[in-house]
């Protein structure tokens, strides 16, 4: 239904969330940020990951270095920083008045909040909270790795790469490329030479098979044969950028259609809706769902790959279970 529009019914990370933990509902990982032992970072995207991973990826090196203006900047925010404990982005602007500046996208920012995200980006801050959804960032020093020679980099950017597959697989080999070049682009563009020579190894060691011309990779532990991996009968609501379906090539080969994610796509161009969420029945992606709230009642319009519903009363009660777990992960405790 090209005209369903409206909001995210919930953010992406907590829409993913859901089926990976009980009784998980919207709005949680935020409430419970400060008491669990993850962070705000970049990996292959940004979003939420262990605090333990973040040795493999700090102290970052930028691949565009700052200026000398630019560092007395940051050094002065921190110091800032520092003295208070925790700022709000506003609490910088009003005491540098940095000003506005042009962004990536040709558009006007802040240049107080661009300074606060390259410092952050680059180790120098972390997110202690949000407020409203806005970071409230306190000083961290990230220690020196162990091991910074060329075997020790070497290792890291290794790390990384099982991090990612471990995520994401099965893959398909131009997926695993793609899933690297944005490791070195977001994560960790200073272990770019080891990780391209990583890739390389990765190949080897990985778990491998070609099927219909494509060659896909897994862990070498992970078997797909093993009991964990059998199908069930539940219907899944999943996030556009859940795992599963978060690689579209990988979506089209597994499944034989195209789905796009149309928050950005204008209302008339759009087959999916404004937030359509992939519809996961037993292990086959068969539609999607744009969902609202309204009044305390889910409000579901449902569209389907095939032009219409799975036969027979499995689909819909295993879809009826989902639209009463999807109210209640979008009430409030």
């Amino acid at each position: 239904d090209g005209a369903a529009s409206g909001p995210a019914p919930a953010r992406a990370q907590d829409l993913t969330l859901r089926h990976r933990v009980e009784d998980y509902r919207a709005g949680d990982l935020e409430r419970r940020y400060e008491r669990l032992a993850i962070e705000e970072d970049s990996l292959v995207n940004y979003g939420f990951l262990p605090r333990e991973h973040l040795a493999l990826m700090h102290p970052r090196e930028a691949a565009r270095a700052w200026d000398d203006d630019t560092r007395r900047k940051a050094a002065d925010i921190l110091d800032f920083v520092r003295e208070r404990g925790t700022v709000h982005p506003r609490d910088v602007e009003r005491h540098f008045a940095h000003g506005r500046m042009t962004n990536d996208w040709g558009g006007t920012s802040n240049a107080s909040s661009h300074l606060l995200d390259g410092m952050h980006y680059r180790g120098l801050l972390r997110v202690r909270r949000r407020e409203s959804g806005t970071r409230i960032y306190e000083a961290v020093t990230h220690p020196l790795p162990v091991d910074d020679s060329p075997d020790g980099r070497a290792r890291r950017a290794a790390a990384l790469i099982d991090l990612v597959v471990r995520k994401y697989a099965p893959l398909p080999a131009a997926s695993l490329t793609y899933l690297v070049r944005l490791l070195v682009g977001y994560g960790a563009p200073h272990l770019s030479e080891p990780a391209r020579a990583g890739l390389t190894l990765a190949r080897e060691r990985l778990s491998s098979r070609r099927i219909d011309g494509t060659v896909w990779f897994w862990p070498a532990d992970e078997n797909p044969r093993s009991r964990r991996h059998a199908v069930d009968d539940r219907v899944r609501l999943l996030a556009p950028f859940d795992p599963v379906v978060w690689d579209r090539r990988r979506f089209e080969l597994l499944w034989g259609w195209r789905y796009r994610f149309e928050a950005y796509t204008p209302p008339p161009e759009r087959r999916f809706g404004h937030y359509a969420l992939p519809l996961l029945w037993r292990d086959r992606v068969v539609g999607w769902a744009n969902v609202l709230m309204c009044e305390g009642r889910l409000q579901p319009t449902l569209g389907y790959a095939g032009g219409a519903a799975p036969d027979g009363s499995a689909f819909r009660d295993a879809l009826e279970e989902e639209l009463q777990r999807m109210t209640r992960f979008l009430a409030r405790r």
